[in-house]
């Protein structure tokens, strides 16, 4: 175990390993044991918001050519983009504030010729940057210039004609050869898949490919009304929504490979009652937005995740992210003290938090319970409410 950053916390601490990699939770204890001898936090109730996010998504620009038809940030090729200046600035203060990871995206990053400076300089301030990637104008010199990063996803919501049906134009071609280039120099790469209704039955051909390729994860996204994507019926429907953790739990024993689920799929993890072991290996919690995660839009909005548009500063204003974390997020961070049923009386209320909270803001009520978990459209049925 190779220890690469130690962030002290109220209930102890926060572990980055760099081998195996990993982000853990710690006690007190332990966080001595690994040389942190006090922190004022642990003179601090044990409950409240972590001293920064764990992680948060940068979203470097709404700029693509791609035009993909649920694209949930709408981009377009002449999206606004976040000034390097402005990146390299809030990256300064993400560091200070002790973030351990930032998630670099768009639009379409790699059509910033600033991509890779602005990677380099979270390296060089003590940030790991990840990247996501449709793979479109990716060539060897590119896939070389990658090795700065730690993760890199390329979105893949369908091999072959089933890609096309689910982004709206044929670029699957360009996606797997920039998984080819990509894991030719690095180990550390992956598929994310958007799970929609039209997606779904082709989530295991997805599955395949990541064990032809070699890659080291397949990460399942829930699909959102959002963006462009708010004009598409598109959601899950409730028979797919029961059948999400059984396929993904398949997935994982049928072709050997990690299977991640996003927070948004929490509901339709929960709803079959996993134990607490198993939400764990796949990753599950529930909407971890203003609590260990947060966004910042291209604007400059610093948001509670990148699919919502409340913002709790202007991530451009020096110092004003680290000044709004404290207080600024909650909205995300007070549901499961005001839930209204059914998930009140959940027995999963504390790991689901009600599903997830853009999903619900889409549907027109931001603290509503996620209209997509199965146990509230049982219980909207039960009453003749209509159901997603």
């Amino acid at each position: 175990m190779k220890v690469a950053r130690l962030r002290a916390e109220r209930f102890g601490g926060i572990v980055e390993l760099s081998s195996p990699r990993a982000l853990l939770h710690v006690d007190k204890q332990m966080m001595r044991e690994l040389g942190e001898s006090r922190s004022p936090l642990w003179e601090l109730p044990e409950e409240g918001p972590l001293s920064a996010p764990r992680e948060v998504h940068v979203v470097l620009s709404r700029r693509c050519a791609a035009g993909c038809r649920g694209c949930y940030v709408d981009a377009t090729p002449q999206g606004a983009a976040l000034p390097f200046e402005d990146a390299c600035r809030i990256l300064d203060e993400l560091a200070a504030m002790r973030v351990f990871h930032v998630a670099l995206g768009g639009g379409e990053a790699l059509e910033l010729d600033y991509l890779f400076a602005v990677a380099e300089h979270a390296r060089a301030v003590g940030i790991t940057p990840n990247l996501t990637t449709s793979g479109l104008g990716l060539d060897e010199t590119a896939a070389g210039r990658c090795r700065v990063f730690g993760q890199i996803n390329v979105s893949v919501d369908g091999v072959g004609a089933a890609y096309a049906q689910a982004r709206g134009f044929d670029g699957f071609r360009h996606a797997e050869r920039a998984l080819r280039l990509l894991r030719a120099v690095k180990k550390e790469v992956g598929i994310n898949c958007v799970v929609s209704r039209s997606s779904f039955p082709h989530v295991p051909e997805v599955a395949r490919l990541v064990r032809r390729l070699k890659l080291n994860e397949l990460e399942l996204l829930r699909f959102k009304p959002v963006g462009r994507g708010a004009s598409l019926q598109e959601e899950l429907t409730p028979q797919q929504s029961r059948e999400l953790y059984p396929m993904a739990r398949g997935l994982i024993w049928k072709h050997r490979i990690r299977v991640k689920l996003d927070c948004s799929f929490a509901p339709m993890v929960f709803w079959h009652r996993p134990s607490r072991a198993a939400a764990a290996f796949f990753g599950v919690q529930g909407c971890v937005g203003g609590d260990v995660l947060a966004a910042v839009q291209p604007e400059g909005a610093f948001t509670g995740c990148s699919f919502t548009a409340q913002a709790a500063a202007d991530a451009r204003v020096p110092g004003a992210m680290q000044a709004a974390w404290p207080s600024g997020f909650g909205e995300f961070r007070d549901f499961v003290e005001s839930a209204p049923e059914p998930c009140a009386s959940c027995e999963y209320l504390q790991l689901c938090r009600g599903g997830c909270r853009a999903v619900s803001a889409a549907h027109g009520a931001f603290m509503a319970p996620d209209p997509g978990c199965p146990r509230v459209q049982e219980f909207r049925r039960a009453r003749s409410l209509p159901i997603v």
